[in-house]
């Protein structure tokens, strides 16, 4: 119990940490209000939602390290399919109309954790041409502008979602890592 306790404080505090420096970098502001507004706010969010980020608690720290360039290598990909469908989406506004071809796409995600189909459900929204609209179990269904934005949901996202979260962490188990 006490174990359990230790673990929950070390993470709840990682998570306001985390959270806190987000506050700091985005805000700009250094001035005591607007420092003492983000630490209520971190505490609040933390209070309610630290377990959002890290649900399994077990998980070594080396393993989250090797989670985190995994996403860090994601963001960097997302980001190219943004370019890349924005590229698209121009053409497509500068073309003619029967290009239009607005639908609902249902789309089966196999993410087991929230927070793996919370980033899955904010990717497709963030990437042009296609909204996240409703999310039941692992049922998506995705507004696409079109044939081409809703082909786009071919589960690449998702195999590289779950890469970050894999087991497999090139890390073998049992055995000292070797230098």
């Amino acid at each position: 119990m006490e174990k359990r306790k230790t673990t929950l404080s070390f993470y709840s505090a990682l998570f306001f940490a985390l959270l806190f420096l987000v506050w700091v970098v985005f805000s700009g502001f250094f001035d005591a209000f607007h420092l003492t507004l983000g630490l209520i706010s971190c505490g609040i969010v933390t209070w309610m939602s630290s377990d959002l980020l890290f649900e399994n608690r077990s998980t070594s720290l080396r393993r989250r390290l090797v989670q985190f360039g995994r996403l860090v290598n994601y963001i960097f990909w997302l980001l190219w399919q943004i370019v890349i469908a924005n590229v698209f989406l121009m053409r497509l506004a500068f073309g003619p109309r029967e290009n239009l071809q607005p639908q609902i796409v249902r789309y089966e995600c196999g993410l087991k954790s929230d927070f793996e189909k919370f980033l899955l459900a904010n990717s497709i929204t963030l990437t042009p041409g296609t909204v996240t609209i409703k999310i039941l179990g692992s049922t998506y269904y995705v507004h696409a502008i079109n044939d081409e934005a809703a082909a786009g949901l071919d589960g690449e996202m998702e195999r590289r979602i779950a890469g970050i979260f894999a087991e497999d962490d090139g890390i073998r188990k049992g055995a000292p890592a070797t230098t």
